[in-house]
C-alpha cells in the first residue's frame, strides 16, 4: 500500500513549454522587420531630398538641426548664419581650396576615394595616426542626412547615400551643395557667411590664401580660426600650387 501511495503522488519531470521560445522570436523577428522598414523607408526619404537637392536648397540639415538642439540642451543662446550663393558666384579659389583641403581626388572618384582610403588603413597599421578618408560626397552626406557623432548607423546611410548623390545630384552640385551646408564656425553656415564672419567681406571676392585660410577650418571648424590654421593654410596653398591653382 505504502509503495502505491508512492506511486500515486509521483509525477513525471516537466518538459519545458516551446511556446515561450517561439513567443520570444516571433516578436525578435517583428522588431528586425520594423527595423528594417524603418531604415528602408526613411533611405527612400533621402533619396527624394536628394532629387530635390538638386533644383533647390535644403531648408536644413542634420547637423545644423543637432547644433540647435545642443543649444538648448546646454541653455545657450544659438545664432544661425548662413547665405546660400551659387557656385558660380563665388571666387574660383574658393572650391579650388575646398577640394586641394578636403578631397584631391574629388573630380576623378565616384564618391570614394579607395587610393586615399588604402593609405589611411596602411598608415594606421603601421603606427601612424588613424585618420579619416572621407570624400566630400561622404561629407555632405554626413551634413545634410546625419550628425557629428559617431555612430555605426549613421555610417552605413553615409556609405548607402554616397553612390546614390554621385548619381542623382554630379560632382557641381555636390561642391556647391556641401560649400552652402557645412560648418564654418559656430553658428556660420555656407563660405559667404564664412567669409563675412573671418574676413569681413564676400565670399566672391576671396583671395586664393583667404580662401585657403578657410579651407583650413574644415577639419574642426569650432575650434579653428584663420588665426590659429597657419600651416595648413600653408599646406593648401601648396597642394593648390601642385595643381595649378
Amino acid at each position: 500500500m505504502k509503495d502505491e501511495d508512492q506511486t500515486l503522488l509521483w509525477e513525471p519531470p516537466s518538459v519545458p513549454s516551446a511556446e515561450p521560445r517561439r513567443r520570444a522570436r516571433g516578436i525578435a523577428f517583428r522588431v528586425a522587420k520594423a527595423a528594417l522598414i524603418l531604415f528602408a523607408g526613411y533611405y527612400v526619404f533621402c533619396l527624394v531630398l536628394l532629387v530635390a537637392y538638386r533644383f533647390v536648397p535644403p531648408p536644413s540639415t542634420g547637423v545644423q538641426i543637432q547644433r540647435r538642439v545642443e543649444a538648448v540642451v546646454q541653455g545657450r543662446e544659438y545664432t544661425k548664419r548662413r547665405e546660400y550663393v551659387s557656385i558660380s558666384a563665388l571666387s574660383q579659389h574658393v572650391p579650388r581650396a575646398v577640394v586641394a583641403a578636403e578631397d584631391g581626388r574629388f573630380w576623378d572618384h565616384y564618391g570614394f576615394d579607395w587610393v586615399e582610403m588604402r593609405r589611411a588603413r596602411e598608415e594606421a597599421a603601421g603606427g601612424g595616426r588613424v585618420r579619416g578618408a572621407s570624400t566630400i560626397t561622404q561629407q555632405l552626406m554626413k551634413n545634410l542626412f546625419g550628425f557629428t557623432y559617431r555612430n555605426p548607423i549613421r555610417k552605413v546611410y553615409d556609405l548607402a547615400l554616397t553612390p546614390a548623390a554621385e548619381l542623382i545630384l554630379g560632382k557641381r552640385r555636390i561642391l556647391e551643395l556641401y560649400l552652402n551646408q557645412v560648418e564654418w564656425g559656430a553658428g556660420i553656415y555656407g563660405v559667404e557667411a564664412a567669409a563675412k564672419h573671418h574676413y569681413d567681406g564676400s565670399a566672391k571676392n576671396l583671395s586664393r590664401t583667404r580662401a585657403a585660410g578657410l579651407a583650413a577650418l574644415l577639419p574642426n571648424p569650432l575650434r579653428r580660426t584663420p588665426e590659429n590654421t597657419g600651416e595648413y593654410r600653408r599646406a593648401i596653398l601648396k597642394r593648390m600650387g601642385q595643381r595649378g591653382w
